[in-house]
């Protein structure tokens, strides 16, 4: 290894978390990546999509040349802010390092595109350079690597789109490097895996979402999905305040569901948090919450999403 600041664990050298762009580093599979699979709500048989395509491109990639089969390993998340893309992205990670366990074990690093950015000309493009070509590569020298890239768009912005001021120079020359190290990634190491997350397609620059393998827009929680959001939820608070399980009754949970129309997870999760703090007779104490609390809780959520 080279002076990057990778950390020995184990049979694997982990990023530094303190290096330009590096969020997180760490050893698959991991316990809270499991949980936060589990956590999410999806339609019937997306998770496992994603999955059997992961798992069915990384063997892909690893037996069949890149010039005939040009995967190159991007699996590119869409939709709208707290469906879950990061959690599910997460959780996937962790997934695909159970379902081709390996010798030295799988690494994860999430990326932080927003770190990587500078207003000194050309130090951009050197911190993109540095982190794909030099911190990613060696750590996928060693083996198997899964990474994150959330808020995608940040990093690799639509070239076309941009203004001619405040350094554009810099900024299409970071692209160029982040796509440079993207495709120097995917020929050299077969077995690294690339997660991307955004909120805002439009603004991605095409040359990316035409690298991906697989692009997944990942919806609004639908009605099955909100129910479960709701009792999910609602089971996690009753577990430390049983006078929350009031709102567990079936009745209740379907006809919170119905409310719910149109929220995010997210939203979805804190109305159930709000619901608690309703009531002004019950103090904040969320033994006392009561279903019409849950409902004004979920109808004040609507009118400010």
């Amino acid at each position: 290894m080279s002076d990057t600041a990778l950390l020995s664990i184990g049979h694997r050298a982990l990023p530094d978390a303190s290096l330009p762009g590096v969020a997180d580093a760490r050893l698959l599979p991991d316990t809270e990546f499991q949980e936060a699979w589990a956590s999410i709500a999806l339609p019937t048989d997306m998770k496992d999509l994603m999955l059997r395509g992961a798992v069915a491109g990384i063997q892909l990639r690893q037996a069949v040349p890149f010039d005939a089969v040009p995967l190159h390993g991007i699996t590119l998340l869409t939709g709208e802010p707290g469906v879950g893309k990061t959690t599910v992205a997460r959780g996937l990670a962790d997934k695909i390092a159970r379902g081709l366990p390996s010798d030295p074990p799988w690494v994860f690093v999430e990326v932080d595109p927003h770190a990587l950015a500078s207003a000194s000309l050309g130090r951009s493009q050197r911190s993109v350079e540095n982190l794909f070509g030099t911190v990613l590569d060696e750590t996928a020298n060693v083996g198997p690597l899964v990474v994150l890239v959330d808020e995608v768009e940040t990093l690799l912005t639509d070239r076309a789109a941009l203004s001619m001021d405040a350094n554009p120079v810099d900024v299409h020359r970071a692209v160029d490097a982040a796509l440079v190290g993207l495709d120097r990634l995917a020929r050299r190491h077969p077995h690294v895996f690339v997660l991307a997350t955004s909120n805002f397609p439009d603004a991605i620059d095409p040359a990316l979402t035409s690298r991906a393998d697989t692009v997944i827009r990942v919806p609004l929680p639908d009605r099955t999905a909100r129910r479960w959001i709701l009792e999910h939820t609602v089971t996690a608070i009753a577990a430390a305040f049983p006078g929350a399980r009031s709102l567990l009754t079936a009745d209740s949970l379907d006809v919170a569901a119905d409310h719910a129309e149109g929220l995010d997870g997210r939203r979805l999760r804190k109305a159930v948090a709000a619901a608690c703090s309703r009531n002004p007779e019950a103090q904040g104490d969320p033994n006392r919450v009561t279903v019409q609390d849950l409902l004004d809780a979920i109808g004040h959520a609507r009118e400010t999403s």
